[in-house]
């Protein structure tokens, strides 16, 4: 069996990589000419996304852990607390270039280059079109191609795009402000605005945060905006919060995260010998805190099913039985956390530390907790 995977970013090389552990060849097609070296910001990688992460053979020894998530208000009152496995924070091109050198060393193939403008499907197998007029032919094709995914609309040309959560991210560091914390500690502050932080061995604090902005725009049109009229801006929207004034007041640049976005319901994760994997199918916002971990327990899972099933169409629709509700729970709980980023109310501000402490706290470990039995045989 040889699969054709259409995206070469992190959700691409991690099904490549679990599908040759499962026994199938497959090729990586990229859109972009040149690889992702330099490109985007940190994310973190929680311990369910570690331990899929672990199957396809990447060990956890990247980035920096985060033992303990502290949720709080900007008076410095506790929220929440969750303490556990480590997650990783890791900056996106460390993490992709670990998982391209780990393919290649497993002789995955990757073709840059590659922009899906099409596909021909059959009962025994598909055939990918590019636009540079070459084509190949396998007998499935996985779209891992993130959150504007061509091969989505090609299953289904009435699938939903992406929303824009009202919400725009920053970040940037803090020196000498003040504001001290435990390097193996997240900090999540819901004030005027949200904010999260974290301290540097060198006490130096990373921060980042997001901001209520109407209209969505792009990493590109924020970068065209001086950063001391962000800075400002920012500024004021956090008024007297703390620590977000001090933070703020120490920061000399802002990085712009672009517009925070998440995938509505997908009807169709599949067709023929199609099939969606990580933001293609559920992208559940960065406030989730869990968009790699879900690409990668996905792509796991998608192999898993292909490996004891083997019929296609079989596989495909088992695979979508055992994502679709953990992955939509994910994305409903992101949502009415991006509801919060947005601004508390007083009711919601009264009632946040009981939720926080009891059903939030549940459903976050809960999250972090699952993990995949590879050995175990899935059943239809």
């Amino acid at each position: 069996m040889k699969a054709l995977v259409i995206g070469g970013g992190i959700a691409g090389p991690v099904t490549a990589l679990a599908l040759r552990k499962a026994g199938i060849e497959s090729v990586v097609f990229e859109a972009y000419d040149s690889t992702a070296d330099g490109v985007g910001g940190v994310l973190s990688v929680a311990p369910n996304g570690l331990a899929a992460l672990r199957i396809v053979g990447l060990d956890s020894g990247f980035g920096d852990p985060v033992r303990t998530m502290v949720m709080s208000d900007s008076r410095g009152r506790e929220l929440g607390r969750v303490e556990g496995d480590p997650s990783r924070v890791v900056w996106r091109e460390d993490l992709y270039r670990r998982l391209r050198d780990l393919a290649t060393a497993q002789g995955i193939k990757v073709e840059h280059g590659k922009r899906l403008v099409d596909v021909e499907t059959r009962n025994d197998g598909v055939t990918a079109i590019f636009a540079d007029g070459s084509t190949e032919s396998g007998d499935l094709l996985v779209g891992a191609d993130g959150i504007r995914s061509t091969v989505r609309t090609l299953i289904d040309p009435q699938a939903p795009a992406p929303e824009y959560t009202g919400l725009l991210g920053f970040g940037s560091y803090a020196r000498e402000s003040g504001v001290q914390g435990d390097p193996e500690t997240m900090y999540f502050v819901f004030g005027s605005s949200f904010l999260g932080y974290w301290a540097e061995p060198d006490g130096t604090v990373a921060w980042f945060n997001n901001l209520a902005v109407p209209e969505p725009m792009t990493a590109a049109e924020i970068a065209a905006v001086p950063h001391e009229t962000w800075l400002a801006r920012l500024r004021e929207a956090y008024g007297d919060d703390m620590p977000a004034r001090k933070l703020l007041a120490h920061s000399d640049t802002v990085i712009g995260a672009g517009p925070l976005e998440i995938m509505p319901s997908v009807p169709n994760w599949h067709r023929d010998r199609m099939v969606l994997v990580g933001d293609s199918a559920h992208a559940p916002s960065a406030s989730s805190g869990q968009g790699v971990s879900l690409a990668a327990e996905s792509a796991v899972q998608l192999a898993r099913c292909l490996r004891d099933l083997r019929d296609v169409p079989t596989a495909f629709a088992t695979y979508e039985r055992l994502r679709r509700p953990r992955v939509e729970g994910i994305a409903a709980r992101a949502a009415r956390t991006n509801s919060n980023k947005r601004g508390i109310g007083p009711i919601t501000r009264l009632l946040m530390p009981l939720v926080m402490k009891t059903v939030g706290k549940r459903a976050f470990t809960r999250d972090q907790n699952y993990r995949i039995d590879w050995d175990a045989q899935v059943s239809r």
